[in-house]
């Protein structure tokens, strides 16, 4: 099953250590929906002394039905190491000015010198076209 997507690439001029440069892809449309994003951020808990702050901005999804977002971040460097965060939001939750919001909650990936993980929760932004 195909389903159409609409949007554009962005080409960088960033050059990373081994010499490759990227793309990324906005897409503006799927299966003829709008699609929207949410940004992210927030603390994960203090374990093995230390937390680790993260931001990020979710996966885009259709406008205007039920649905959720896929979103996937790395937390920051502290003390020789970082986490990767990753899952999936709650349903969308209506903000009575109008838009919506979506929670999230997991565990971030084992890491460290002294190999631990921490948790992390929180609620995304307001949605951004």
């Amino acid at each position: 099953m195909q389903i159409p997507i609409t949007g554009f690439i962005y080409e960088s001029n960033d050059v990373s250590l081994n010499g490759d440069h990227s793309h990324v892809l906005y897409v503006t449309s799927l299966d003829g929906r709008r699609v929207h994003i949410h940004g992210f951020s927030g603390f994960t808990s203090f374990d093995d002394d230390h937390r680790h702050d993260y931001l990020g901005r979710t996966e885009p999804a259709p406008s205007g039905v039920p649905h959720v977002h896929r979103y996937f971040t790395i937390t920051s460097f502290f003390d020789g190491h970082e986490h990767r965060i990753e899952g999936t939001t709650g349903p969308a939750i209506d903000i009575p000015c109008g838009g919506h919001y979506h929670e999230f909650k997991g565990t971030t990936t084992i890491n460290g010198y002294k190999p631990h993980k921490h948790m992390y929760s929180g609620k995304t932004g307001n949605e951004v076209s």
